[in-house]
């Protein structure tokens, strides 16, 4: 395995972490990083194969993030909660099942053709650009708003599959999951806040399913391989814990209207540069 390989495993890692959470699309910055970083380019172990699948199963380190940040949270088992807290986590684990039913039916049926369509620069930057236009402008509208789900157990059986609807829009590369169903959970009445939190949640079982079904499709090449996929989901997971409490920190303060501009010059910046150099 070669040094130069892994230590862009490490830094495909560090973009991960920080974008996976943050609503600004993970895959527009890979794409970006993978070009400018030369991957594929003269190496054995970072095929375009091995890339395809590594993209997506990092993710595994920052859903261990979530997991770690959450657990009490979201143990139904937890000896320290009385019987009705028990109930209500499963009552949230129950609503997370419902609103990942529709993206997890939808890309199990048309993950490849999803990649083969729709995984290029120019939908990605279009992407970017449209979902940063819209954050702005939600959060122009509802200056003044006062949303009526303030708290997890304020939330609905049918704004979750809402949510969950929202969620399916992040199948086109760009879109950001973390952003498609933040922006549909504030259009619906939910708070920042708890928008961001049921965001984090759905990611558990989403982003299981999707690295175990790329995994199942993968047949590893060589020990370097496994040993670089490690080392990204690592580097995930520690930079995901970082990224989910700042952004839980952030959004206590401040509004989305920030990434809303940084993905449309995010958008603009991966569109020029293909445009240009490709």
């Amino acid at each position: 395995m070669e040094i130069l390989d892994l230590i862009k495993a490490i830094l495909l890692g560090i973009i991960e972490g920080i974008t996976e959470w943050l609503p600004i699309s993970s895959t527009g910055h890979l794409l970006l990083a993978e070009e400018l970083l030369g991957i594929g380019e003269g190496t054995t172990a970072m095929t375009d194969k091995f890339m395809e699948m590594f993209r997506v199963v990092i993710q595994l380190g920052a859903i261990l993030a979530v997991v770690v940040l959450y657990f009490n949270k979201l143990n139904p088992f937890s000896p320290r909660k009385t019987k009705q807290q028990k109930a209500n986590t499963w009552n949230l684990w129950y609503k997370v099942i419902v609103a990942v039913l529709p993206a997890a039916v939808i890309g199990v049926l048309l993950d490849d053709w999803f990649d083969m369509h729709f995984y290029n620069y120019v939908t990605v930057s279009i992407t970017l650009i449209i979902y940063g236009i819209l954050f702005i402008a939600i959060e122009l509208s509802n200056k003044n708003r006062r949303y009526q789900i303030r708290d997890l157990s304020q939330m609905t059986y049918k704004t979750a599959i809402m949510i969950g609807l929202f969620q399916v829009l992040a199948l086109v590369p760009g879109t950001s999951r973390s952003g498609a169903t933040i922006i549909g959970a504030m259009l619906i009445g939910t708070s920042r806040y708890v928008a961001t939190e049921f965001t984090f949640f759905l990611a558990i079982p989403v982003m299981l399913g999707a690295s175990l079904l790329k995994l199942a499709k993968f047949t590893f090449d060589s020990g370097a391989q496994v040993i670089l996929l490690a080392a990204g989901m690592l580097v995930s997971f520690v930079v995901s814990i970082l990224a989910i409490k700042f952004l839980l920190g952030y959004i206590k303060r401040n509004d989305f209207k920030a990434f809303g501009y940084y993905r449309i010059a995010i958008g603009i910046v991966v569109l020029a540069y293909f445009l240009l150099f490709n």
